[in-house]
């Protein structure tokens, strides 16, 4: 029994310490950064393997309802990190549209025509609406998900102020499974806004089982109330965005090339490069969660 809690309350500390990496990362980051939301899922992949270790640990009965429990959890966040898998797919058409456009102001630097810009305008035009037409198929993607982890924040929260006895179940295990959703719902919604899409700070405003958890969760409501955010947070995105944006409004004023068409182009390339690196960064580490989640199940159901 001592060594349980012993590890029960290891596992704790183990959550408690992540969301405190968590919250330093993120005031030592821009704004929903690709090195942050990188670390997010690093801690979520932590957080689960730690807890089918733990399993094994507690020596809980093959099979029963604790294994159920485990299931419904793990299925949760393989249908969330298959949004964010989607959503990444996005940004990363994007990119190949925007290097499109890039690739065709080569070599024209010092002969850009009103005619070729317009071209090249129409161009970044059609672009733009692209992305119009993605954020409004994550937000209808993202939505119900969102207010359903939401929702999930706030009935473990109430679980856990009103119901301890209940947590103890499954030689704590349990009580375990309340945290561990809690956390990885708070997570979840944190990947879903900076990847997919945000509309607003409220589903951020929840009392979080842990100190750490309260603190990340206010801070990461603080800086979209503070970005005005709304749409895809992702910082990197964003600059691509402006850079592109940039890079129209010169070609709408100028009307011979020159030296400020090339800095813009480069700004264009170099922000896309930084978009296209992180994008594939975060398609592995959801790919390597995808194998995790698996491989946990198939050890849990076996509890080998």
């Amino acid at each position: 029994m001592m060594s349980s809690n012993s590890s029960i309350n290891g596992f704790y500390n183990m959550l408690n310490q992540g969301l405190i990496d968590l919250h330093q990362t993120f005031i030592s980051h821009n704004f929903m950064s690709f090195q942050f939301l990188s670390q997010v899922i690093s801690s979520l992949q932590s957080f689960h393997s730690q807890l089918t270790l733990l399993v094994r640990k507690l020596r809980l009965p093959v099979g029963g309802k604790w294994l159920d429990e485990y299931m419904d959890e793990s299925s949760r966040l393989w249908d969330s990190c298959h949004v964010l898998k989607s959503a990444i797919s996005g940004i990363d058409n994007y990119y190949s549209s925007a290097t499109n456009i890039v690739s065709s102001l080569h070599g024209y630097y010092h002969h850009v025509t009103p005619e070729f810009s317009r071209q090249v305008i129409r161009a970044i035009n059609v672009c733009q609406r692209e992305i119009l037409g993605m954020e409004e198929e994550n937000k209808n993607l993202t939505e119900t998900r969102i207010q359903q982890l939401s929702q999930c924040l706030n009935q473990n929260t109430n679980i856990c102020s009103n119901s301890n006895s209940k947590l103890n179940g499954f030689s704590g295990f349990r009580g375990v499974l309340f945290a561990m959703r809690s956390v990885s719902s708070l997570l979840l919604m944190i990947l879903l806004s900076g990847l997919a899409y945000c509309w607003s700070s409220s589903c951020f405003h929840h009392e979080g089982q842990m100190v750490s958890m309260e603190m990340l969760q206010q801070k990461v409501a603080e800086e979209i109330d503070n970005n005005d955010g709304q749409g895809i947070l992702l910082f990197e995105f964003q600059k691509a965005k402006i850079a592109m944006e940039e890079l129209k409004v010169e070609l709408e004023n100028i009307t011979y090339g020159g030296n400020e068409i090339q800095e813009k182009v480069e700004n264009v390339k170099n922000c896309f490069g930084l978009l296209r690196c992180g994008v594939d960064t975060i398609t592995g580490q959801l790919d390597d969660f995808f194998d995790e989640i698996v491989e946990g199940r198939k050890k849990l159901f076996g509890h080998v």
